[in-house]
């Protein structure tokens, strides 16, 4: 038997100081965007009085539609105003591309690696 995740459970999630690392997954589209907004917006809500950073990381997102820049500009709008947020995706992978062709690389820092990221 073949095991499939639930594509609205996030990959790994890690707190740093002042940070959270949100690890999503493969896939983003119609069928799991609206359940990996408000499981992100959940620990986004944990960490409030904490959290200065949000780095959506999707190097290991092989697929996302536009539901996946919905995602991410619904994520932006929600954080609270101390809060920024940035997004790591791979230089030559779709979520880059499609962050790109959106314009949402205007209004949302996406660096090649988390390294990168947390650095800046």
């Amino acid at each position: 038997m073949t095991f499939f995740p639930n594509p609205c459970e996030l990959r790994d999630l890690r707190d740093l100081p002042g940070c959270t690392v949100i690890e999503l997954p493969p896939e983003i589209d119609l069928c799991n965007a609206a359940g990996l907004y408000h499981r992100i917006m959940s620990a986004v809500d944990d960490r409030a009085d904490r959290l200065r950073l949000l780095v959506l990381d999707l190097t290991g997102t092989h697929f996302m539609d536009s539901q996946g820049v919905r995602l991410v500009e619904d994520v932006r709008r929600g954080l609270w105003p101390r809060a920024r947020i940035r997004v790591v995706a791979m230089p030559d992978g779709v979520a880059c591309r499609v962050l790109e062709l959106s314009g949402v690389r205007r209004d949302v820092p996406v660096y090649d690696n988390l390294a990168e990221a947390l650095e800046s």
